[in-house]
């Protein structure tokens, strides 16, 4: 299915357009994410920051401590609580969209799942899938991967 993309939170006070295709989707097993999501894994689309337009709606901001002296800022709806994105501080061109937030999921495919090392025991992760037992060591394996996947 082609750009755009429209989403928004569970109540419906903020919409956002997305206009280009995501570089990546993966799912993430850390703590951090299991936390965030109430469940075994988060799922995150990477896409450029200025592809993604709030259409309606205001955002609130959380702002957690990262690894290496970074941050990572998640934005919810303030009614509903839905996250709908989050962004790293060392990566300030991109964010990552929370992907069940699309208005249309059903072509959303993952390419890779990191940090397994916190997976869940009872998750099982598909055979071939790409894995990395913590934080790739930059991002360019999920981008690559995705674009491998999306011709």
């Amino acid at each position: 299915m082609p750009a755009p993309y429209t989403g928004g939170c569970q109540c419906g006070a903020v919409r956002y357009l997305l206009r280009a295709e995501p570089l990546t989707l993966y799912i993430c097993h850390c703590t951090e994410c299991q936390k965030q999501s109430s469940n075994a894994f988060g799922i995150s689309m990477t896409v450029m920051r200025a592809d993604v337009d709030i259409t309606h709606g205001t955002l609130r901001a959380f702002e957690r401590p990262a690894r290496d002296n970074n941050h990572v800022v998640g934005t919810y709806c303030p009614d509903c609580g839905s996250r709908l994105f989050h962004a790293r501080s060392q990566r300030p061109d991109h964010m990552n969209i929370k992907p069940g937030t699309l208005d249309d999921t059903s072509w959303l495919r993952p390419v890779a799942h990191i940090w397994t090392r916190s997976a869940q025991p009872w998750v099982t992760i598909p055979d071939g899938m790409l894995t990395f037992p913590a934080q790739p060591p930059s991002h360019d394996p999920l981008v690559a991967a995705y674009a491998e996947a999306h011709p």
